[in-house]
């Protein structure tokens, strides 16, 4: 049974990081939190998840002419240096606070996306 949930987390995981650009971890963590994986490996699991999903869907996307990655080139070197201090944080942050902060992020987002 637990096997066929990894394989539905792994196809909800993949659909919503198609659809939202690599937003797969929004659906990865609280699934793999409900499937009993403390909220440090989930997040962490999430991002081996989202990485090769977000490599099929770049490449679809540039197929599909939907970006020009000349306008993605300048965020990449901010962004690794984001991922660096995220993962240094990640080690020092308790998994409670780690799900609040994670969950406050959640509703601050929605709100935000909902009211523009």
């Amino acid at each position: 049974m637990k096997k066929f949930y990894f394989y539905i987390l792994g196809a909800v995981t993949g659909a919503v990081n198609g659809i939202f650009g690599s937003g797969g971890g929004i659906a990865a963590v609280p699934m793999l939190n409900a499937a009993g994986i403390e909220a440090k490996k989930s997040h962490a699991t999430s991002l081996a998840l989202t990485l090769p999903l977000s490599v099929v869907s770049a490449f679809f996307y540039a197929y599909e002419n939907a970006f020009d990655f000349k306008d993605a080139l300048p965020l990449i070197p901010f962004g690794l240096a984001g991922a660096v201090l995220g993962s240094i944080f990640l080690k020092k942050v308790s998994n409670k606070w780690l799900k609040r902060i994670f969950g406050g992020f959640l509703i601050f987002a929605g709100g935000r996306m909902l009211l523009k």
